[in-house]
């Protein structure tokens, strides 16, 4: 398996996955704007949102993946299905009561996450009412994730990366065509939800069948495999639920500031996660299964290889995008985001918001690519002590850049990339310090190039941006045009630097074992 190959796949479709998400926010921001009804979406989608993270994509996927890997590796196929069997039993059952628990408690859920909504009525009650619809979302992305984990393992990367496309394009086409008939019409957003997360776990189905992976879920607390499932996961709940506690601190923080600061993050946060999910999510996607396989048959070798691989392609990519995203902030914004409610006062708190971002984009990236050689270990103790000290950093930075410096919500997404990178370093460190990683030869060279790059994209897109005329002067149409210029200018500039400096596509061409 070419794993260069499975990573533009996995980038591209997820990069389509991305521009639709860019879409539908566009819209989110055109129809409802940045107040008192998107203050409350931001809440209610973000909470279901979090449970995924930690039990379907992050707690799960770290303890799952590994295991099911060792399966296919040393017993086979049919030892792999009777595992998943059992697994899929015990997560369909937890992860339907907690999504009962979660439409009951709703209102006790939307006081403690968002406390400064109690003193407004009518917020507060369109909170609770998003949340109970969006919340069995939870269930069905959790079951979809379980098999876009399998199909990864199985080097199927291609239809998980596409399946989130399914729930932008469900949540664009309940707002251009259905929202009228709700009441308020962002109760649109919730349904389309529930409708997206049942679509994509249809859609996986059918090439579960075509690996023979399509497996009645059974229930037996007896399997040894389910167990070592069930060990995993509680440090790893514990490790995911750290950086996602640490999210909602910031929602509680920001609760407390002026209107539309929720929605200002938000918006921020989703321009960082382009390159973010594009680049670090799927890079980390295929790492994983690939680590596992190579730890599975005691290749340190390979495996150290595998790492130096992954950290090259991420400095290579995400430097470019987090100074592109500092450099671009106002083209971003007021391009992607300043119509209809959305006023230019919104664009320019949300630029602040992203400049702050960028600053952590290459540190959240590293961690997608340094914890998996942890998790591919079976090793989830490590990162999640880290994950505590990052996550006490990012509070006592919150109570430095909203009290003592007042940043306001600049401050919180300023706190959030300064513990990404701590984070990053400190796993960095663990890896060396146990002698699992060994950096290849020629890094220094290799850093040098890209920061002759890097300054050439900078000069030009300053100088070109100096002669541009005021962005929110024009339609959208021409907006994105000119955003699209100045984004393959510098896409051009910098790799075109590289390329005269001697970089070549082949030399970051690699094959893991399938």
């Amino acid at each position: 398996m070419n794993l260069l190959k499975s990573l533009a796949a996995v980038s591209s479709l997820t990069m389509l996955s991305r521009v639709l998400g860019f879409v539908r926010d566009t819209l989110i921001a055109r129809i409802f704007g940045a107040g008192v009804a998107s203050d409350a979406w931001v809440v209610a989608f973000k909470l279901p949102n979090l449970l995924r993270r930690i039990f379907a994509e992050g707690a799960f996927s770290q303890a799952f993946v590994p295991i099911l890997a060792e399966y296919k590796t040393q017993q086979g196929d049919e030892a792999a299905r009777t595992f998943v069997a059992y697994v899929s039993g015990l997560l369909t059952l937890v992860l339907a009561l907690v999504t009962l628990l979660g439409i009951l408690a709703a209102p006790w859920i939307v006081w403690i996450s968002a406390p400064g909504f109690a003193d407004e009525v009518d917020r507060f009650g369109l909170t609770v009412d998003l949340l109970q619809v969006t919340f069995p979302y939870i269930l069905l992305i959790s079951l979809s994730s379980l098999a876009g984990a399998i199909l990864n393992t199985w080097n199927r990367f291609s239809v998980p990366a596409f399946v989130p496309t399914l729930l932008n394009v469900s949540m664009i086409l309940f707002m251009l065509f259905l929202a009228p008939y709700f009441d308020p019409p962002i109760m649109a957003l919730a349904w389309a939800v529930l409708v997206g997360g049942l679509l994509q776990l249809l859609y996986q189905l059918p090439h579960l069948k075509k690996i023979g992976m399509l497996v009645l879920p059974r229930l037996s607390l007896r399997d040894t495999g389910v167990w070592r499932v069930l060990k995993q996961m509680g440090p790893a709940i514990f490790g995911v639920s750290v950086s996602q506690i640490s999210l909602i601190i910031n929602t509680i923080f920001a609760s407390f500031l002026v209107a539309g600061s929720v929605s200002w993050m938000y918006y921020a946060d989703r321009l960082m996660e382009l390159p973010s999910g594009v680049l670090g999510v799927a890079l980390g996607t295929i790492l994983l299964p690939a680590l596992s396989k190579t730890y599975a048959s005691a290749n340190r070798e390979d495996y150290s290889q595998l790492l130096d691989w992954g950290l090259r392609l991420c400095f290579l990519l995400v430097l470019p995008a987090a100074l592109a995203l500092a450099v671009l902030a106002e083209p971003l914004t007021v391009s992607l985001f300043q119509y209809g409610k959305f006023t230019a006062s919104d664009a320019d708190m949300t630029q602040r918001a992203l400049i702050a971002y960028s600053v952590g984009l290459l540190g959240i990236t590293l961690i997608k690519i340094l914890a998996p050689g942890f998790y591919a270990q079976q090793n989830i103790r490590t990162p999640v002590k880290i994950a505590v000290v990052s996550l006490l950093a990012t509070q006592l930075m919150n109570v430095l850049f909203v009290f003592v410096i007042p940043l306001a919500h600049a401050g919180l997404a300023l706190s959030i990339s300064l513990a990404a990178c701590l984070n990053a370093g400190l796993l960095y460190w663990q890896l060396r310090k146990g002698g699992l990683y060994q950096p290849q030869a020629g890094w220094w060279v290799f850093l040098g190039k890209l920061l002759l790059a890097l300054l050439s994209m900078v000069a030009v897109l300053l100088l070109v941006m100096h002669f541009m005329p005021p962005w929110a002067d024009d339609g959208m149409l021409m907006r994105l045009l000119r955003l699209v210029a100045l984004v393959a200018v510098g896409g051009l500039v910098y790799f075109g630097v590289l390329l005269l400096l001697g970089f070549r596509l082949r030399d970051f061409a690699r094959r893991a074992a399938q």
